[in-house]
Formats: C-alpha cells, structure tokens, sequence
C-alpha cells in the first residue's frame, strides 16, 4: 500500500473526517507496532486536519509520556489530574475546551495553543494513552471534531 492520504481541502471538516478516518485505517490495519501506528496516525491529522499540534502522551507508571507527534516541542510528562490531558486521563473521557486560558492548571506546552480536544483510549477499562490535538485558533473543536476523532481512539483501542 502506498502511504498517501488524499484529502479535499476545500470541503467541510465532516467530509474531511469521512474521507481521511478509512485511510487511517487502512493504513493501521496491517501494522501492529503501536509507535508506528501512532506516528503515521499523528501525521494523517496533521496533513489531513491541518491541526496545529497533534499528539499523543502514553501513560507510563504514573504519568503521562509525550509519544509521537506533529507540530512544535511538547511537554514531555504530565501527571494525572493536571491539566486538560491529565484531566481527560483521570476522568477517561474526552475534554473539549474551546478557550484553555479559562481551563483550571491549563499547562501552557505552547503559548500559542487557543483551545483544546482530548480523547482517551482504554484497554480493560485503563486508559492507555491519549490523543492531544491543539488549535492557535480559539473554539475551533466542536461536536463533529468530536464524533470523529472518538471513533479513530475506538480504532486504535483495536491495536492496543
């Protein structure tokens, strides 16, 4: 399979989401290294999305590990609770935050971070790891960001 995402800029977020998640998956499906996984999936969002950062932190022991990603440096560590990617972890639920200066311990990795999505994904009920996706532009997640990008976490559940 040649790694290529083909992707219509000019069409609405939803028909990008419908027309990039079956690329990920194809392109996750014949792999099962989990870091290649999360590489390539990091950099379909980028490409795709055009996501300001994209990322994913993997909990190791008692934190939040920052794993593979597209966009500037990122906080390396970040401990449950703390935080919109501490949080989403502790309560295993996405977090949608369309300012994060209004976010309670919103930990600045990037002062040029506006707002926010975190999704999770759990093996046995635990979370595993978390997909981190920041915008320089303010309430630029929504429900259709939402929707899609929980059903790629139920596609990399099926890897984990």
């Amino acid at each position: 399979m040649a790694e290529e995402l083909i992707i219509n800029t000019s069409t609405d977020k939803r028909e990008k989401y419908e027309s990039l998640l079956p690329q990920i998956e194809g392109l996750i499906s014949y792999e099962d290294d989990l870091i290649a996984n999360l590489s390539n999936i990091a950099a379909a969002l980028k490409f795709g999305m055009n996501f300001f950062w994209v990322g994913f932190y993997i909990v190791k022991n008692d934190e939040l590990v920052l794993g593979p990603f597209q966009g500037p440096i990122a906080c390396t560590r970040i401990r449950m609770g703390k935080g919109v990617c501490g949080t989403a972890w502790e309560k295993n639920e996405t977090v949608l935050v369309p300012n994060v200066d209004e976010f309670p311990g919103h930990i600045a990795c990037s002062s040029d971070s506006k707002s926010e999505i975190v999704l999770t994904a759990s093996k046995n009920g635990e979370v595993q790891l978390i997909l981190d996706v920041d915008s320089d532009q303010l309430n630029d997640f929504d429900e259709v960001d939402k929707e899609w990008l929980e059903k790629l976490m139920v596609l990399i559940e099926g890897k984990l």
